[in-house]
């Protein structure tokens, strides 16, 4: 922890299924239920035809690339991902669902490579293989020493936060929920009795002042909260209006930092009463390389979000972004190019919401005043 500071990695969607599980050290079943194709491999196959071999097995770090040596060089103090994945060994298909995405347990360690703090399960992956195959996921995170949050056994579970303890009694704390604008069923929803993730409705003013009343009841002085939200359609950069007030609902209740995902690209980028708002930060790893059909959003470029955050106040004082690309079911530095592409894209989308993406000498990016 810098002095006075303390520093969140942040990023969009990690699917560690279908393909990326079948190049790792212990491929599960293969099978798939989709409308189109029926094995993960075919996965591998489309990617390996656009960038060339994968070596089959990989090991635990090759999905991560370059991101551990970008990740290794600053300080973070807290380091939260959006697991869209169920680990399990399930064939359960959850029915009416298109896409299933599952990772065979024993390929855990690829996830633990990214050292994550607080793994964000409030997604419309989570219960891709029912209830069982996420009391499954839940066993192999805490077997893993891996902390969940947005999904439980129970109600209770599921709104409970990930707690990241820091030197001097400091926390963060991951509160996370999901939308269905993001396509999480209504009946994946936790209960008293019943398992599933944190489910909200809509953005609504009703539901925001909810989320505020319970991190009211855990948040300490010092300590950072996040809110971590699965919303959104998946192409295309607008903010609804719902959206933008939901967020600043949540920093006016005391949230610091507003974590969105589920979108496959990033979007806009706001910093709302001095408080870091990512409307959506898009996918890190996935198996969409030979997937055609998007190629407007260049979806194969990643960013690495690391945020240093006052401690004292939860004030937003620097954010950085790490550009990456996928290539090969592997993450490696952006090239210049590329690099540019995003700024000017995010700079772009971003305009009505007051900041500026500028580059630093080495490519990275920043967020910069107006």
């Amino acid at each position: 922890m810098v002095a006075g500071l303390v520093t969140l990695f942040l990023c969009g969607d990690v699917m560690l299924g279908r393909g990326v599980d079948q190049v790792l050290p212990h491929p599960g079943d293969p099978a798939l239920c989709e409308p189109h194709v029926d094995d993960a491999r075919t996965y591998v196959e489309l990617a390996e035809a656009v960038n060339g071999p994968i070596p089959r097995p990989v090991d635990f770090s090759w999905p991560w690339g370059d991101a551990l040596s970008v990740l290794d060089a600053y300080a973070q103090d807290a380091r939260v991902v959006n697991l869209e994945t169920s680990v399990t060994k399930s064939d359960a298909f959850a029915p009416g669902k298109a896409l299933h995405y599952r990772m065979n347990p024993d390929n855990l360690p690829c996830l633990a490579m990214v050292r994550p703090d607080a793994c964000v399960l409030a997604n419309n992956h989570m219960l891709d293989f029912g209830r069982a195959g996420l009391a499954e996921t839940l066993d192999a995170l805490a077997s893993a020493g891996l902390a969940a949050a947005g999904a439980g056994r129970d109600l209770d579970e599921a709104r409970r936060p990930a707690t990241v303890c820091l030197p001097g009694g400091r926390r963060v704390l991951v509160f996370a929920f999901g939308m269905p604008s993001s396509g999480v069923p209504p009946d994946w929803a936790a209960a008293p009795d019943r398992s599933g993730v944190d489910f909200v409705p809509e953005p609504s003013p009703a539901a925001a002042a909810a989320i505020v009343e319970r991190v009211r009841g855990e948040k300490r002085p010092g300590d950072i909260a996040v809110a971590s939200v699965h919303w959104g359609s998946n192409w295309g950069y607008p903010v609804s209006r719902e959206q933008v007030l939901f967020a600043h609902a949540l920093i006016d209740g005391g949230v610091d930092v507003v974590h969105g995902h589920s979108s496959h690209h990033p979007r806009p980028i706001e910093v709302y009463r001095g408080r870091l708002i990512l409307y959506g930060c898009g996918d890190l790893i996935d198996d969409y390389e030979g997937i055609s059909g998007y190629e407007e959003y260049h979806d194969d470029l990643r960013l690495l979000y690391l945020a240093s955050l006052e401690a004292d106040s939860g004030r937003l004082a620097a954010l950085r972004m790490a550009p990456v690309r996928a290539r090969r079911m592997r993450l490696c530095h952006a090239e210049p190019g590329d690099a540019e592409w995003l700024r000017a894209t995010l700079d772009k989308a971003g305009r009505g919401f007051g900041g500026r993406i500028r580059s630093e000498p080495g490519g990275m990016l920043v967020l910069a005043e107006a």
